[in-house]
């Protein structure tokens, strides 16, 4: 049966970015760091990434790319990533929830949906017998957990301090059991996959 997964990455000290965030700065200052996994080692916004995942952080992305049939996301997300260039870079539906989805372009790469309801449900829709990846920004995952419809949660923790930022669980005060499903560990990331349970 598909399931809603959410997964992200943060800091040792639970930031999702570095400080002073925002499009051409997409994960803050400093915070290029939380993604060393996903681009196969340091990069920065001035020396865009040469290299790919390797090892466990593949494994990992691999796994994500054939089980998610559709992704939802918040709109501080897409204007962070300065829309990918209006390009899908996921490959599968995505719909970006906001509050003003008829400013929006229509260009077929992004469905934008005026309510977290109304996205969850179309992404259900459109996944077919894939699951729903949650893909942050933390304000969506934490819409998704406070909910209850999140089956699956992902906490990619990075080896780094950023001591400022977009904190995962911020004004977040709800009480939730979750079972442990292991543990990965990779040279820039510790994948650490919980079950929620209700």
């Amino acid at each position: 049966m598909p399931k809603v997964i959410a997964g992200i990455t943060m800091s040792v000290d639970g930031y999702i970015t570095g400080p002073n965030d925002g499009p051409g700065n997409g994960l803050g200052d400093g915070g290029e760091r939380l993604h060393y996994w996903v681009f196969g080692g340091p990069w920065s916004y001035e020396n865009e990434p040469q290299g790919g995942p390797e090892g466990q952080d593949a494994a990992y992305l691999e796994e994500a790319r054939r089980r998610v049939g559709s992704v939802v996301i918040g709109r501080n997300m897409y204007e962070a990533a300065d829309h990918w260039g209006d390009k899908n870079p996921f490959g599968v539906p995505i719909f970006v929830v906001t509050h003003r989805p008829a400013e929006e372009p229509q260009s077929g790469e992004f469905s934008f949906v005026g309510n977290f309801e109304e996205a969850i449900s179309r992404a259900k829709e459109a996944a077919g017998d894939k699951d729903v990846s949650i893909g942050g920004g933390a304000d969506v995952i934490r819409q998704a957990l406070d909910v209850g419809i999140v089956d699956e949660l992902a906490i990619i923790v990075a080896p780094v301090i950023l001591g400022g930022g977009k904190l995962l669980f911020e004004d977040f005060t709800k009480s939730l059991d979750l079972e442990a499903q292991g543990v990965r560990q990779s040279r820039y990331a510790t994948f650490i996959e919980y079950t929620v349970k209700r």
